[in-house]
């Protein structure tokens, strides 16, 4: 369906943006922090399912919505914006390590939500389409199998994200050092907010 060097080049691609710092990968690391790995799996779930169908809706013209309505994708833009800034302020005032009853890590369903708006995976749905896939016979065969390399790509590339942040957890039991690791990474998570806008 796809040539060895088209695999390869998007094997390639996948793996540069989902190592990168993005709204994602800062969410990830810090819910490592915040939960452990083993609970944040459910948002590395999400965040890859909901990356796939991304990938899947570009293929099928969602992005010429947007290109015709671009409202709509202002609207976006600002719950993008908001849901990051609500996640900043929450990580901004959490001074200790959560109990396992005190919060939640995001769940499968808000993470795979959360890729709608989030506009590194318009990014990357958008240049996989627009480079990988040639249309032809067998256009949504390709669109599938390309988004399905995407996430078998991106998978050790997000958890190390997720890992990291676990790792550090097990390192820090001073809640002074803690407070500032979770300000940081809530400054972080603000400053995503600009890739909405550029």
């Amino acid at each position: 369906m796809l040539s060895l060097d088209m695999l390869l080049s998007l094997a390639a691609y996948a793996f540069v943006m989902t190592i990168t710092p993005g709204p994602n990968n800062v969410l990830l690391l810090a819910s490592g922090l915040a939960f452990g790995l083993r609970r944040t799996g459910w948002h590395l779930a999400g965040v890859l399912a909901g990356t796939w169908l991304m990938i899947c809706l570009v293929g099928a013209g969602l992005g010429a919505l947007f290109v015709a309505v671009p409202t709509a994708q202002k609207v976006l833009k600002l719950a993008g914006s908001g849901y990051m800034l609500w996640l900043a302020r929450q990580l901004w005032n959490a001074d200790a390590l959560p109990t396992v009853n005190a919060q939640r890590p995001i769940r499968f369903f808000d993470a795979a939500v959360f890729q709608i708006v989030n506009p590194k995976v318009w990014l990357m749905a958008t240049t996989v389409i627009a480079a990988f896939v040639p249309a032809g016979d067998q256009y949504a065969q390709r669109v599938v199998a390309a988004g399905l390399l995407f996430i078998a790509v991106a998978v050790p590339c997000i958890t190390l994200w997720a890992a990291s942040g676990s790792l550090i957890r097990t390192w820090i039991h001073n809640p002074v050092t803690l407070r500032r690791i979770n300000r940081f990474m809530a400054l972080l998570a603000a400053a995503t907010v600009v890739l909405f806008w550029l």
